[in-house]
């Protein structure tokens, strides 16, 4: 794989049942690029390896005379010269590769698992830890891969080498060739110290990566509170902790580091007086020991390899861990055959929960109430099917469109059928038109999503915005999760986006919450008239919303309590009307539902964004 044929068609079936498992799947996906690696590898260093013997050949050509020799040694030492440069240039272009082709293949994988997963991925990982994993982790395994070729080319040449000195000077030979696995694994008891004042550190980053990214998504609200202080010196607290962590586990990379350097330099001091005495007993020339000193020496290199390895390995494992566990989540699993997609296509009709009792008639627009907004988020969740692996006996019966389980069709047919809009839709960064291209029926022009979702005054600051003659909104680039934007103007062009996928069920959580009263009456009105013929169930409690659904279904403690219009609920159900009214009603559950909604103080809501923390 080249890194122009990126992305890959399948990035594969990962082995997640371990960070090493994981990592020997990745390096075994990639062996064509690891054995080229090798090969341009053993080219260098065997390159580097020749060069003693060359140039002990040219001083023992000075000492005897010889021009000829000298001549050839030179020319010998020329084209190892060549040698070199291209193994290096070519080991380091295929090595690179392998990094980026590996950390491309993981990223689809994490790309892959979040499409499935959806919103169930960030209710199961903390946000923090997708973000280190897709980002600082996905380097680290790439980093071990690119090195791991490197160091079994230099593996290989310390063989060789030590081979070809013990064949050309048993003598000095012999020792180099004893002393070298020695200084190769002189370090093996301290990477176990080593691999665990890393983990320290980088559990440690992590949990500073979790905490400002749950602070910089709730900046909004933690300047609303005054929490900024409070949270900025939980921030500083976190990366002093860091800084420690780090210098701790630099201390004993330092010493590694210095233990390689220490035990090599030993051995050229005993090589060089083993073999000037020797040489001075004429038991050996003076070309030969500059050879073998020449060996020793460049020896140095490929055990640096040891080292990075070491350190490749001991970063990438708990990176890989990570990484296998994002990729180990799994949705629940259902038994899909019993539903033949291409003899029935994607099923249409009335949307029936059977755990609460909540039906959604065909072609309808049916309102949803619940007095708690978790609730209401967990039922428009299930509506979609499909939901987070749940234990079976926890498992509640799936949701049924026109009589078929949508948790027994396949995941891409689910989708297709229902669409579920939470509470807080994202805007990927791009222009409009982008944002609008979505899979879709095709019958719901972006035009007519606009218009229905009142997207006027949106369109004309986006041509305001724009650095285009003639100012075309379609083409105005929206900032990373619409922050250019109003909360209002977010949400509205979020539902834009859904109306124009067109689905057979729409399922909205709270759509105009951040919206004007009077744009919100002529939102319900759009949509409704939009989505005639097509079944839509929206959650909210707004009376101007409400009033325009055909249906009003309550839901009260997870079962249906009343179904009916708002002005007939709002006569007959005291509960609805203290929900949508906001009114004190005399039940418990309502006083404490809504106390908790309108009440809460700001030192609970400080309190709460520190449990956000903690759970992190």
């Amino acid at each position: 794989m080249q890194i122009r044929d990126l992305p890959y068609p399948d990035p594969g079936d990962p082995d997640v049942r371990s960070g090493p498992r994981f990592l020997y799947w990745l390096g075994r996906n990639q062996l064509v690029g690891q054995f080229k690696s090798l090969g341009w590898g053993l080219l260098h260093q065997c390159g580097i390896a020749g060069l003693p013997l060359a140039v002990g050949f040219a001083v023992q050509a000075v000492v005897d005379r010889s021009g000829g020799r000298l001549a050839l040694s030179g020319g010998l030492i020329l084209l190892l010269g060549a040698v070199i440069a291209v193994g290096d240039t070519m080991l380091h272009r295929t090595a690179v590769t392998n990094w980026i082709t590996a950390a491309a293949r993981v990223q689809q994988l994490l790309a892959r698992k979040t499409a499935e997963l959806g919103s169930a991925l960030t209710r199961r990982v903390a946000a923090g830890e997708v973000v280190a994993v897709s980002t600082g982790d996905v380097e680290k395994i790439g980093w071990f891969v690119e090195a791991l070729s490197r160091f079994a080319a230099a593996a290989t040449a310390l063989v060789i080498i030590c081979v070809g000195l013990v064949l050309y000077l048993p003598s000095l030979g012999v020792v180099v060739a004893l002393a070298m696995p020695v200084l190769a694994l002189a370090v093996l008891p301290l990477l176990s110290t080593a691999t665990a004042r890393a983990d320290v550190q980088r559990e440690k980053a992590g949990r500073a990566t979790e905490l400002a990214s749950d602070t910089v998504a709730g900046l909004r609200v933690l300047r609303g509170i005054g929490g900024e202080e409070l949270f900025l010196g939980r921030y500083r607290s976190a990366s002093q902790e860091v800084r420690r962590a780090a210098v701790r586990s630099a201390r004993m990379w330092a010493l590694i580091s210095g233990i390689q350097v220490l035990l090599p330099g030993l051995l050229l001091i005993g090589v060089v007086c083993y073999g000037a005495k020797l040489a001075a007993d004429g038991r050996i020339e003076v070309g030969q020991l500059v050879t073998v000193y020449s060996a020793v020496t460049l020896l140095l290199f490929p055990l640096r390899h040891f080292q990075e390895i070491a350190m490749a390995y001991s970063f990438s494992r708990p990176s890989a861990k990570r990484a296998a566990r994002v990729l180990a989540l799994e949705r629940t699993t259902y038994d899909t055959r019993a539903y033949d997609g291409t003899a029935g296509g994607v099923p249409s009709g009335d949307l029936y929960d059977p755990a609460t009792g909540l039906l959604a008639t065909g072609g309808d627009f049916t309102a949803v109430v619940c007095g708690d907004p978790d609730a209401a988020g967990a039922l428009a969740e299930r509506l979609g099917g499909h939901p987070a692996a749940e234990e079976e006996a926890q498992r509640p019966p799936s949701v049924l469109l026109g009589g078929v389980a949508l948790d027994e069709l396949p995941l891409d047919t689910a989708r297709t059928a229902v669409l579920v809009q939470d509470k807080d839709p994202v805007l990927l960064s791009g222009t409009l038109r982008e944002l609008l291209d979505v899979p879709s029926s095709g019958k719901v022009t972006a035009d007519d999503a606009l218009a229905a979702a009142q997207c006027g005054d949106v369109l004309q600051a986006l041509a305001q915005a724009s650095v285009e003659p003639g100012g075309d909104p379609m083409r105005t680039r929206i900032t990373e999760r619409g922050r250019s934007l109003s909360g209002g103007q977010r949400q509205r062009l979020a539902l834009a986006r859904s109306l124009v996928t067109d689905p057979e069920a729409l399922v909205l959580d709270e759509p105009t919450s951040a919206v004007d009263s009077h744009t919100e009456a002529r939102v319900a009105q759009g949509v409704k008239q939009l989505r005639g013929g097509r079944t839509t169930v929206v959650f909210a409690s707004s009376p101007l919303l409400l009033d325009q659904a055909d249906r009003v279904v309550f839901v009260h403690e997870g079962t249906v309590a009343a179904v009916g219009t708002h002005r007939e609920l709002l006569g007959a159900e005291p509960l609805y009307r203290a929900v949508v009214t906001r009114e004190a009603d005399d039940t418990e559950h309502t006083e404490s539902t809504m106390s908790a909604k309108n009440t809460r103080s700001t030192e609970d809501t400080v309190q709460a964004f520190a449990d956000i923390e903690e759970s992190a």
